[in-house]
This record gives C-alpha cells, structure tokens and sequence, in this order.
C-alpha cells in the first residue's frame, strides 16, 4: 500500500499487463489496443497514455473511441518531439492506461529517464498499464540478440522489471508471416521492405528471436508454476515439463549417469537435465573433487545445470530436491553393494528413492562399479548410532541368543564352558557392533542370564556354585560394556570426521565456483539455497547511522528475497546480516553458512569497488574534458582573435591602409602557426588515446636532427646550448614523431629558462639505448606532482606544464611510448628541470610494437 496522490487515502498498486513479442510488426500494439476496447466495452474507464500507430491502417482504426491523452511537445537540440504527458494523466487517473513501447528513452527534459519509470510512477499511483515490449530490448538478452542480428540495442530495459508483470502474454507469430506482413506493406513503406527483409528481418534471425521470446516466457510461466506449488503446499511433481534430475556421487558411474540423463532429456523436446551432488556426512563426502569437476564440465557441455544440496539422509535429500524442481524423472545408478552388504546393513540409496518417490519415474542404471564394496552407512556427527540401528542390534539380539542357546545346549557333550562363554561374547559384540552401546548392554545382560541359567552348574537355576564362575560371569559382562562403548566412540569420531570432509567438500565447491568466475551475489546466494535445503536466502544491508531503519535486500537466492525475521540470521556486522527460510540448519553447519555469507560480503564489496573504478574513469574523463574546454577555448581565442582583427580591418573601407600597413595586417602567420599547432596536438592525443596513432620505426642520427630541429624553432632556437656527440649510434624511433618530441620539450624548457640561462639540450649512449636530456634552470615541479605532470590539462604551481593546449608533456610521453622509449622527469642540479627521453638503439630489442599490430590495434579499435 501506499500514499494515495489525491486526498492521502492508501491507494492499491495498480496491475501491469505486458505483452511480449520477437521483433517489431508482430502485433504487440493491436492487442494492446484491442484490449483497451475489450476493457472500455465492458465498462472501464480506458485512456490511451501514448500509442506509436506508424501509419498502420488496422492498427490506427483500433484508436477510434478510446479517449487519447494530448502528448507533451519538447525541443532537443532545435528539433521538435512529444513524449507521454506523464503528469496530465496521473491528473486524468483512469482505470486503464495504455502505454505504447515500454522500453522507450524519453527525451532529454522529461521527468523520467525512461518510460518504464513513467510507468511505475502510473502504478504506484493505483493506474492499471497495458503495455508493450520486444524482446531484444530485455537488458540479459542484448548481448545474444546483438550476435544474432549484428545490431547493438541502444534502449533496454532491466528483466525485474518485467519479471513482476501480473499478467505476461506474449504475442507470436511464425517468421514467414512477419515477412509477409512485410511485403504487404503492413510494417514499414515500400522504400525500406527491401532493406529490412535482408537484414534484421531476416528469416534465421527472426527465428532465433523467436525461440529466445518463447524460452524467456517459458522460464517466467516455471517460475509463476514453482511460486504457486510452493504457496500451496504442492510437493507431487506436475508433469507441465519433463525435468530429468541425475543424481551424482563423484563416483567413476557418473559419467554413464550424465549420458544416460542426457539421451533422456533429448528425447523430449523442452527437457531439462538437472544434476545434484548430495554433500552429507557419511559416506559419500569422500568424493574426488577433480573427479566432480570433470562430471560437472561434461554434464555443462550438454546443456545440463548443476545443484549441489546437503543432507544426512541421501535419498531424501535427492527426492526434496526433485520435488522442489518440479522434476518428472530421477536417474540413479545402480547399488554398488554385494548380497552380503545388502542383507547386513539393509537397502541402498536407489532402492529407498524408488519406494519414496511416488509420483516421480526412477531409472536405476548399471554400470561397472556395481557390486563394490563401499562399507556401511555413518550416523550424523556429535550422535551415536542412528535409532534404526539400535533396533537392528536388538533384533540381532533377540534373534540371535535365543538360536545359540538351542544350538550350544545340544552340543554340551562337544564343547566345555569356556567354549559357550566365547561364543556368547562373539554374538554380544556383534550386537554392539550393529546397535551401539545400549543393545549391547542389553544382550550382554541377556547372555549372562542365559549362561547361569542353562550352563553354569547347577543348571537351570539363577545361582552359581562355583566363585571362578561369578568372577567370569562379571569379566564377561564387562568386556561387553567395554567393547560396546569403544564401538560407539569410533562411530561418533567416524562421523565427526567424515562430516569434516563434508564441509571441506563443500568449501572447495564453494572456493571453485569462485574460481570459475560464478561471483554474482544472486548465483553466490543461490548456491548457499541449493546447499542447506532452503527455500531462500538473502543478503540484507542498512545504514550504520540509523540502528532503527528497517534491513533492505541487497541480494537474495530463491522465489522471494527473505524477511528480516527469517528462520536462520547470522550477524556480519552492525550493517549486513544474511537471512534465510527454511529448516534451520545444524549447529555444526552453520560455520560453513558463515562462509558462504563471508563470501558474499567479499563478492558485494568487489562490485562497489568496481563500481567506485567506474566512477572514477568517469570523473576523470569529466575532469580531462573539463580542461579540454577551458584550455581550448583560451587558447584558440588568442590566435583566432589576432586573425579575425587583421582580416576586418582589412575590409574596412573607410580606412586606406598603406602598402607597409596592410602587409602587417596580412602578417597573421605566428596566430596561424599556433592555431595550427593546436589542432595537430589534439588530434595526436586523439589517436593515441585510441591506439591509431601510425609509428614508422627507422635508424635515425640524432647529431642530424637535433640541429634541424633548433633551425625551425627560430630566433629563439639558435641560444639552445647542445652537446650531441657525433659518434653516437643511430636510434629505432619515427623521425617525424621524434621530432615533434624534442621541439616541444625545447620550446617548454624556453618558455620556463630564466633571461642568461638558455635550455641545454644533450645526449649520451648507454648500454641498450641513447638518453637525450632537455634541461632548463626555470622553476621546477615538486616530485609527488611529476606524475600528473604528463597528464593532459595540468597546472602545477608556479610551473604551467601546458605548451600549445595543455598537451605538451602528456603528448611527449604518449608520442615516445609508442615508439618503445620512455619520457622521465627529474631535478636539475642547481634548480630547474631535466626531462630525460630513453631511446632504443637501432639493432637492438624494441619494446615498440612493428607497424602490423598498430594496424591491427587500429582495426580492432574502428
């Protein structure tokens, strides 16, 4: 409920109705509108929010008698266009609204981004929305639809937000028909049929939208069917889809199991193929994990999923699970047990699903193990032996003693009593064995009495004459005692131990899906769901100022996010918990539950340190363009400026300029040579930026071009002191880019050296390359600001670092990096700057790309 728009009254959220289509024409906006007529027949106030018609002759009769709320008109960028006038229809609150192309970006100057945040301001305000959607627009899927149709989608749309439509109906038409509604003219004009039918609409793409349309429905019909069977307490499977769920050990079977499963599923059109692996503490915690790993890649590659649950009881645990799924078939292998295990310890896994399983189909598949050996089943960690086998020991015990004694008092004239003592002692152990410490007490007590009564003299009596007997009656009973209670210690460290396997197991299935990149919070929770049996389980945040504010989902696994009251909370922090429904799990598991919850914490805040990296490119690139404006319009008023007088006071007419005056005038070469100057820098920082910058790598003299490059500087030029040797080895670098390096580092160290103490530019050879130094005594840079000296757009204190716009060192860098050197700065002894430019010798290894993987880096950029 919420606060109602007009007189405050709580007004109920309206219902969205969507329907859903493949592609653009098949008939999304006719249903929507002949729903509106259906609705407005019987007597419901309908009115039209904004419906796109696109000259469509049926499409448009269909408006005829539904009142049509004026649109808003707006100007972007000097064009004029209309947009739904949210606020005049909340104003106008109708029953019914109709809002054409939910996925819409609205124009700049709307109140809402998008439509379907225009929509949900209709909703909240108690409006029922008919609307309308393609599936290529869902945010999940553009990335398959844009490798199906070779086009990106610019206007998408969050799946939640369609995932909680009431009512979903998607409106399907075959391929064929969508291109025959094309060629009749009934979707777009003549002129772009051709064009249409050959691209988007073509007929393996508009099948493949298709089939993404009809498996996305059907996925959100399962999840409608799941949410109904769990309200209603349905635990029978409905047989609305085959689901095939394989039941995996780790064992060397599981291979056969998943191929059997899978030619299973294949048979049916729409199967599912499920796997589970049951993590419990007895004695299929011992699962290989490479072994797993291997059977979860294999059951992947054929189109299954894998699930992983915890349980005690295992066949319980795979049936809780299918029945969860809604699965219609269960694939086992078959018991790996011999006759003799069978009879001892009672039936397998397979044979207790296929007696619990009701109404779901059970397969039991051969394959080689069958017959191993595997040993008995432990009890739960922390317990003695289960109920069931304290009732198997005593059974033993009452079957057994009372067919010994028959036996041993028929053989009185073989056997002495030291003989019958033995033998008793061996069935008691047996018992203790089977049934843990009570049964064997009792059979112990049972087999004293049977023993005075029936074998020590005088028989048939409950007295002993002999002292000797008495004491061997009581050792007997008492190694009993001993036997059995050392029996149940094993039992007990057995099963603590093999439920630390099943927790290291589950650790490192926890620790691999990280490893496989499964990190989504969803995905994380999901599997923590799946693990410990829970209908669902959330991650839950709120502010660590207010105490008092209610736990807001930031993540949950399952139908429905949990409360904050749900049946399980572990305490993260003062600001997180995570929560889940369902049976509460043991004392003992919940530090694996801790580790799922640390995980989470772990994954959620990764997100937000992506997300603050995100951010911070963002500023950055707000901050560079920021400068790029500032610094490019003050510097282009300069040159523009002087331009713009001398050529207006040339048109003056009024004036008569003199032949020496107006060869002045027409002396604009220095603002041109700037302005000039200006455009090349930014469009050299451009292409490198975007890894198209052209590098041609050749040996180069520097003793030959350092003077060419002081000559074009001029005047100014001819005070560079220079120390070149002639006898240095050429350098791998493009002359032209090398070039443009040194003259903007001279013409940088001129701007900044003091009148008397001209910029010194030298070079000397070093073991694999040749460092020029450009030097000056002006003011220098503090060294924690030299490295945001080579980014664009600085100024450092006393020390502007632009030269033309902004771009002289960061240029310089960029500009030797691609050609495989670096550009470094540092001190000058004695105050000032040096910025050193290391270059590769000719010869020798180059870290510069060749021109080839330029080019390539070029095109993989376009």
């Amino acid at each position: 409920m919420i606060e109602g728009h007009g007189k405050g009254a709580a007004v109920a959220r309206g219902t969205l109705r969507i329907y859903l289509g493949m592609a653009p024409g098949v008939g999304k906006t006719y249903a929507m509108l002949a729903e509106g007529q259906r609705r407005r027949g019987r007597g419901t106030d309908v009115v039209v929010g904004y419906v796109e018609t696109y000259n469509r002759p049926r499409t448009a009769a269909l408006l005829e008698g539904l009142e049509v709320v004026p649109r808003r008109p707006l100007t972007y960028r000097g064009a004029a266009f209309e947009e739904m006038d949210l606020d005049a229809v909340l104003r106008r609150r109708p029953q019914v609204a109709l809002v054409d192309e939910l996925a819409h970006t609205n124009i700049p100057g709307s109140k809402n981004e998008k439509r379907w945040e225009d929509v949900e301001e209709l909703l909240e305000a108690g409006i029922d929305v008919v609307t309308t959607v393609n599936i290529q627009h869902l945010e999940s899927l553009s990335d398959v639809v844009q490798r199906i149709t070779g086009i990106q989608q610019r206007e998408t749309i969050p799946d939640e937000i369609v995932r909680r439509a009431d009512q979903l109906e998607i409106v399907d038409i075959s391929p064929e028909a969508l291109r025959r509604r094309m060629v009749h003219g009934n979707i777009y004009p003549p002129e772009r049929v051709d064009a249409a039918l050959s691209n988007y609409f073509r007929t393996g793409n508009l099948s493949a939208l298709r089939e993404l349309a009809l498996l996305w429905i059907a996925e959100r019909v399962d999840e409608g069917l799941q949410r109904y069977r769990s309200a209603h307490g349905i635990e029978q499977p409905w047989e609305a889809r085959e689901r095939i769920v394989v039941a995996i050990t780790g064992g060397r079977e599981g291979e056969t199991l998943i191929r059997r499963a899978a030619r299973i599923a294949a048979r049916t059109a729409g199967a599912d193929l499920l796997a589970v692996h049951v993590v419990r503490s007895d004695g299929l915690t011992g699962a290989d994990p490479a072994e797993l790993a291997h059977q979860r890649t294999l059951l992947e590659s054929m189109g299954g999923t894998w699930h992983q649950t915890m349980g005690d009881d295992v066949a319980t645990a795979i049936l809780a699970f299918a029945r969860s799924e809604n699965a219609t078939q269960v694939v086992l292998g078959a018991s790996r047990r011999g006759r003799l295990e069978s009879f001892l310890v009672g039936e397998g896994i397979g044979q207790r699903v296929t007696r619990l399983s009701g109404h779901i189909d059970v397969h039991l598949v051969t394959h080689e193990e069958v017959g191993g050996f595997r040993g008995p089943a432990l009890p739960v960690p922390g317990k003695g032996l289960s109920s069931r086998r304290g009732f198997e020991g005593l059974a033993l015990a009452m079957v057994a003693l009372p067919l010994l004694t028959v036996l041993l008092t028929r053989a009185r004239d073989q056997l002495n009593l030291a003989s019958d003592i033995l033998i008793y002692l061996l069935v008691v152990i047996a018992v203790a064995v089977v049934g843990g410490i009570w049964p064997a007490l009792v059979a112990a007590l049972a087999a004293s009495l049977l023993l005075n009564y029936f074998f020590f003299p005088p028989l048939h009596a409950f007295n002993i004459a002999d002292t000797n007997n008495s004491l061997t009656l009581v050792v007997f009973v008492a190694v009993a005692a001993l036997v059995a209670v050392l029996v149940e210690r094993v039992v007990r460290r057995t099963r603590e131990a093999a439920h630390a396997t099943a927790e290291a197991s589950t650790l490192a299935t926890l620790a691999g899906s990280v490893l496989r990149g499964e990190t989504a919070l969803p995905a994380l929770l999901e599997r923590a769901r799946e693990t410990f049996g829970f209908s669902s389980v959330g991650l839950l945040e709120r502010a660590a100022d207010h105490p008092d504010e209610p736990w807001e989902v930031v993540a949950f696994g399952g139908d429905t996010p949990p409360a904050a009251d749900a049946d399980v909370q572990i305490a993260l922090s003062g600001t997180r918990m995570l929560a889940a429904s369902g049976r509460a799990p043991r004392a003992e598991d919940r530090r694996v539950l801790a580790a799922f919850a640390a995980h989470a914490v772990v994954r959620e805040q990764e997100l937000l340190s992506e997300h603050a990296a995100e951010a911070e490119e963002i500023a950055d690139a707000d901050r560079m363009r920021t400068g790029l404006l500032t610094t490019v319009g003050h510097e282009l008023s300069g040159p523009l400026s002087s331009a713009k007088e001398a050529v207006t006071n040339l048109r003056k007419r009024s004036v008569s300029w003199t032949d020496a005056e107006r060869n002045e005038l027409l002396t604009t070469e220095e603002s041109l040579d700037r302005l000039t100057a200006l455009i090349e820098n930014l469009l050299d920082m451009s292409r490198l930026q975007a890894g198209a910058l052209m590098v041609a790598l050749r040996p180069v003299a520097l003793d030959e071009l350092v003077p060419r490059i002081l000559d074009d500087l001029g005047p100014s030029g001819h005070a560079v002191a220079v120390d070149v040797p002639e006898g240095l080895p050429d350098v791998l670098v493009d002359a032209a880019l090398l070039e443009r390096v040194l003259a903007n580092l001279v013409a940088i160290a001129l701007r900044f050296s003091p009148q008397g103490a001209p910029p010194l530019v030298a070079a000397s050879y070093h073991a694999d390359h040749v460092e020029v130094r450009v030097v000056d005594r002006g003011p220098g840079v503090h060294r924690q600001d030299r490295d945001r000296m080579f980014q664009p757009f600085q100024t450092l204190g006393d020390r502007d670092t632009a030269a033309g716009v902004g771009l002289g060192p960061a240029l310089c860098r960029g500009l030797t990096e691609a050609m495989g050197g670096t550009l470094e700065a540092d001190d000058t002894p004695g105050g000032g700057l040096t910025m050193t430019i290391a270059l590769p010798v000719a010869g020798e290894p180059v870290q510069a790309a060749p021109e080839e993987e330029h080019l390539s880096h070029q095109a993989e950029i376009t």
